[in-house]
């Protein structure tokens, strides 16, 4: 690999940036820094068995009318940035098979939207708190994507579930969780011509909801896409398990950054730089400035490759993990990121840290050796390509020690303008880990797990690595601290 500067020569020429202080709360005053491991090991035995067994992932999630809460370990919603409670989510029950995605048509001469017929429950009937939602979508290029939107009795709050193709034309959810009182529904659908496609809404169809269970006959087998992955344990090793890591790490509890900082845990993957003295990890910019008290995150401490652990699961001894464990000097986020507060900033949730060569190290491992030496790294593809196979992957806080991943073609997500995987079903603590996708015989970084609904459903987005997170990539190194910067 070519190295072309030193990111601390490179930080003597960034004065114009702006910086915000930060970083490893352990760092030693100036006139007493530590030599070699000894400021790793002390942030090593900062996360004592109590402290690792208080983190929880950092899950921020959107609900239905767009707000965003920091999802716990328990589910529980906490409103992150204003003050509203969570409504009461609907849940829609696994299906037996995630839906099929077929293939582009191509044909430009499509204008039309898919057809949309049979809407189960139909306008004026009756229904259990659980129900078998099904409609009947058709259209000459294909289906590509049918969500069941769902209208709360209070008649603005809304809440969209995607629907399974059970074959053919068939398109269906059981949706659970429903209250007394007087609903409506409608479907959305989207077919597979050129240009984005077209898209199509049925007509509101109004239902009440009474007492009881059960319901509906929408449901029954169907055909499967074999390249999806809903989620499972990722088995091929190679520098994708090498380079990926868990990252723990503390935030404050309030604007004050008084009292006892949380604990949090997210993923993050070592990726190839220009850099002679420090290695690079991408991960997401909620796992290292928190938004919403403007603050870096403290006591970061970053393991590569804790599925090869020998231990039973993440534990505080770094010399049971192949790589041991590694201490960044700093963080570095857009601030576009720490301008805003979630949701508002989910296009520029990406970030970096970046840990020295020497004095990063300790456990397991030659300390001798820079992180990227030791973990491998990945290269970082900035553009992307839709309906291209993408494998994310994470450590998911309810899978520990296991690197978990989900896979299928890449999807956009208007919303919040980046990229969308409908079927993934990682859990918390996999934010930051990143997508893949294979470029050049290669897999390349192209995105970075972000953000999913508040009601559970599978769905994970990313933002898109373009302009800003080059900019911020080529930054990166120019500094000696944390820093917000200007992209």
């Amino acid at each position: 690999m070519t190295r072309r500067r030193s990111f601390r020569a490179a930080a003597a020429a960034a004065g114009s940036l702006a910086l915000v202080l930060g970083g490893v709360a352990t760092s030693p005053a100036v006139g007493q820094q530590r030599t070699g491991s000894e400021r790793a090991e002390k942030v090593a035995a900062h996360w004592t068995p109590e402290r690792l067994a208080s983190a929880v992932p950092r899950d921020l999630v959107v609900d239905e009318r767009g707000l965003g809460y920091l999802r716990g370990r328990d589910g529980s919603l906490e409103p992150y940035g204003h003050s509203l409670a969570a409504i009461p989510p609907l849940r829609a029950l696994p299906a037996d098979v995630p839906s099929p995605r077929r293939p582009p048509s191509g044909g430009a001469s499509d204008t039309a939207g898919p057809e949309i017929t049979d809407l189960d429950p139909a306008g004026g009937e009756t229904i259990p708190s659980e129900y078998d939602f099904s409609a009947t979508v058709s259209d000459a290029s294909g289906v590509k994507s049918v969500s069941f939107v769902i209208t709360y009795p209070d008649g603005f709050t809304t809440q969209s579930i995607t629907a399974v193709n059970f074959g053919g034309d068939q398109w269906g959810r059981t949706i659970t969780g429903f209250t007394e009182g007087d609903w409506s529904w409608h479907v959305v659908a989207k077919d597979n011509a050129a240009r984005g496609g077209n898209t199509s809404e049925s007509s509101a169809a109004s239902f009440t909801v009474g007492q009881g269970t059960g319901g509906g006959s929408s449901g029954g087998g169907g055909s499967t896409d074999p390249s999806v992955v809903v989620n499972d344990q990722w088995a091929d090793g190679g520098t994708v398990q090498t380079a990926a890591g868990r990252l723990y790490f503390e935030m404050p509890r309030n604007a004050r950054q008084s009292g006892p900082w949380n604990a949090y845990v997210c993923s993050g993957t070592v990726v190839s730089d220009d850099l002679s003295d420090a290695s690079m990890v991408l991960t997401a910019a909620h796992c290292v400035y928190d938004d919403r008290n403007g603050a870096f995150a403290r006591n970061v401490l970053f393991i590569p490759n804790q599925a090869g652990t020998t231990g039973t699961r993440t534990d505080t001894n770094c010399d049971n993990d192949p790589l041991g464990c590694w201490v960044p000097d700093y963080g570095v986020v857009d601030d576009d990121w720490a301008g805003q507060v979630w949701p508002d900033n989910i296009p520029v949730d990406f970030g970096f840290y970046l840990i020295p060569t020497t004095g990063a190290h300790t456990g397991k491992g030659a300390e001798a050796e820079s992180l990227e030496d030791s973990a491998k790294v990945l290269p970082v593809s900035f553009p992307s390509q839709n309906d291209l196979l993408t494998t994310a992957l994470g450590y998911s806080y309810s899978d520990d020690p296991k690197l978990m991943y989900c896979q299928e073609p890449l999807d956009s997500e208007e919303t919040h303008g980046g990229l969308w995987l409908g079927s993934c079903g990682l859990s918390g603590g996999a934010s930051g880990g990143p997508w893949l996708q294979l470029a050049g015989g290669a897999d390349s970084i192209v995105s970075v797990n972000s953000w999913g609904y508040s009601n559970g459903d599978p769905g994970m987005g990313g933002p898109r690595l373009e302009r800003t997170a080059n900019c911020l990539f080529e930054d990166a190194g120019g500094h000696e601290k944390d820093a917000v910067v200007d992209c």
